[in-house]
C-alpha cells in the first residue's frame, strides 16, 4: 500500500547542489571503477579532499614552503598549539606514536614527495606549524581541486597508518584536537574571518566557487552589495538560511542503503557493516531497530549543512557522543590506496566518530520511532542540535547543523517500517531538495 505525499520522505532538494557535476560514466566507468589511477584516492568520497591527490599536493606543498619560510619559522606557536606539542612530547607512548604515524608512511610514491621533491608532512613538529596557520586564516576557494578539510589533508597519509589508527582513537588525543577546532570556530565566526568572502580568483564569490555554486545569490538570504555579501564571518551559505525551500533531512549523495543491520558487526573489517549498538551507543531503544534499516549519504564540503526533520512527530530524546576525528577503518589505510576497490571509512566512523542522535516518534504509525544520526568527520566536529526531547517537528523543520565542512548522515528505521526507496535513489545518486526518495509500504 503506498501513502500519499504527507507519507512520503523527503530530502532537501531544489537547485541548490553546488559540487560541480560528475556524469554517471565517470561515476561508474571511469578512474573511479575501472582501471586503477595511483593518483586518485579511494577514501575521498565526499568532496571535503580532492580526489586527484596532484591537486592535494599541490596545496600541502603551498602551506609547507609557506611554513618553512623564516619570517613564519619565527612566527610563535599559538597557545592551544603549544599545549598540543607538550601533551605530545610528554608522555612516552603519544610522543612514540606521534612519531611511528609518520615513519610508518611508505617511501613511495604518490605518499613520499610532492611536486617539488621535497618531503610531505614527515613530523610531528611539522604537523603543529601547519595547524598554527590553519586556525588563523580564512580558508579560500581553491581552484582545481577544492580543500574543505585542511587538517584532513595534513593528517590523510599519517590517518591510514596503525599507529595513526591508534593515536587517533584515544580519547585524550581527541580532546587535544577539541580544543584547536574551538579555536579554529571562534576564529571562523568572526568577522576577521571574512578576507577571502569576495570576488576575488580563490574568493567565495569568484568565477571558480561560483562556477560550484551557481544560483548562490538567488538561493541564500544575501546581499551583493554589502561587503562580502552581507555575512558577519567565514561560515556562511553552507549554514545560512536558503531564500525559498524548507529541506528535509540533508541535501546530500547516497553512500549506502543497508538492509537488515545486525546488533553487533566487524564495521573495521571490509565492507565496514554496520554495528547498531555501536552506532547508537548502546541507547536504551537499540534493541528496537535490530535487523532495520539504514539509510546514509553524504554532505560535500560545499553543500548546505542544516539538518531537516525526514518525518512528522515528537522528539523522544536528543544525544550527543563524543567520538574520534581522525580514525579511519583500518581496511582502508596502507599499504596501496585502490582507486577501483570500496571506498571510505564513513560507516566505520558511524561507529567510532563525535556524532548526534535525533530519536524521533513519527505521526505515521507505519514509520514509529526513527532515529535520524549527524556524524561529524574530522574537523566537522560540531553537531549542533536545534531541538530537544518533547519538541513536537513537522516534515521539514529544522533539527541541527554541522559547521565549517561537510559531513555524512544516517537515517535508521525499524525493522518493521517497510521503506521502499525510489528506483533512482542509489548510491552516488545526488539527493536534491524537496524529492521523494522513498516510501512505506
Amino acid at each position: 500500500m503506498q501513502f500519499d505525499a504527507r507519507d512520503i520522505l523527503r530530502a532537501p532538494v531544489g537547485d541548490h547542489h553546488y559540487m560541480p557535476s560528475t556524469s554517471t560514466s565517470q561515476r561508474r566507468g571511469g578512474p573511479l571503477y575501472g582501471k586503477p589511477n595511483e593518483s586518485l584516492i579511494k577514501h575521498r568520497v565526499n568532496g571535503r579532499l580532492p580526489r586527484d591527490h596532484v591537486a592535494l599536493r599541490r596545496w600541502l606543498d603551498k602551506k609547507i614552503a609557506y611554513v618553512e619560510e623564516p619570517a613564519c619559522r619565527d612566527v610563535p606557536l599559538h597557545r592551544v598549539i603549544l599545549d598540543f606539542q607538550e601533551f605530545i612530547e610528554k608522555d612516552a607512548v603519544i610522543y612514540l606514536g606521534f612519531h611511528q604515524m609518520f615513519e610508518q608512511v611508505p617511501n613511495k610514491p604518490p605518499y613520499n614527495h610532492d611536486p617539488t621533491g621535497k618531503p610531505q608532512v614527515r613530523d610531528y613538529r611539522l604537523m603543529l606549524r601547519l595547524l598554527n596557520d590553519i586556525i588563523s586564516i580564512a580558508p579560500a576557494f581553491e581552484d582545481h581541486g577544492f580543500v574543505g578539510f585542511p587538517i584532513n589533508a595534513i593528517l590523510d597519509w599519517p590517518m591510514g597508518t596503525p599507529a595513526g589508527m591508534a593515536m587517533f582513537s584515544r580519547p585524550d588525543v581527541n580532546a587535544q584536537f577539541r580544543k584547536i577546532f574551538d579555536i579554529w570556530a571562534a576564529f571562523l565566526d568572526s568577522e576577521e574571518s571574512t578576507a577571502t568572502l569576495n570576488r576575488s580568483p580563490n574568493g567565495w564569490f569568484g568565477p571558480q566557487a561560483s562556477k560550484a555554486m551557481p544560483n548562490f545569490v538567488e538561493t541564500y538570504i544575501c546581499d551583493p552589495s554589502l561587503p562580502h555579501h552581507g555575512f558577519k564571518s567565514s561560515n556562511l551559505g553552507t549554514t545560512s538560511s536558503p531564500a525559498a525551500f524548507a529541506p528535509v533531512a540533508c541535501e546530500s549523495t547516497v553512500y549506502r542503503i543497508a538492509h537488515n543491520v545486525q546488533k553487533t558487526d566487524t564495521f573495521w573489517l571490509k565492507g565496514q557493516p554496520y554495528s547498531l549498538d555501536h552506532m547508537l551507543d548502546f541507547d536504551e531503544d537499540a534493541s528496537r531497530f535490530y535487523g532495520g534499516t539504514v539509510y546514509q549519504a553524504f554532505l560535500p564540503a560545499i553543500m548546505y549543512h542544516r539538518w531537516h526533520a525526514p518525518v512528522s512527530g515528537r522528539v523522544l530524546r536528543v544525544t550527543l557522543i563524543p567520538g574520534t576525528y581522525y580514525a579511519e577503518s583500518p581496511s582502508e589505510g596502507f599499504p596501496d590506496p585502490d582507486a577501483a576497490a570500496s571506498c571510505a571509512s564513513q560507516a566505520f566512523l558511524t561507529c567510532v566518530a563525535t556524532r548526534a542522535l535525533i530519536f524521533i516518534e513519527s505521526n505515521n504509525p507505519k514509520i514509529g520511532l526513527m532515529c535520524f544520526m549527524a556524524v561529524g568527520m574530522a574537523e566537522v566536529s560540531t553537531c549542533e542540535t536545534t531541538v530537544q526531547a518533547g519538541d513536537v517537528v513537522r516534515k521539514g523543520d529544522e533539527i541541527g547543523m554541522f559547521h565549517y565542512g561537510g559531513s555524512t548522515h544516517c537515517l535508521i528505521f525499524r525493522p518493521e517500517t517497510k521503506i521502499k526507496f525510489a528506483p533512482d535513489v542509489d548510491v552516488n545518486a545526488d539527493i536534491k531538495l524537496n524529492v521523494p526518495i522513498a516510501h512505506v509500504c
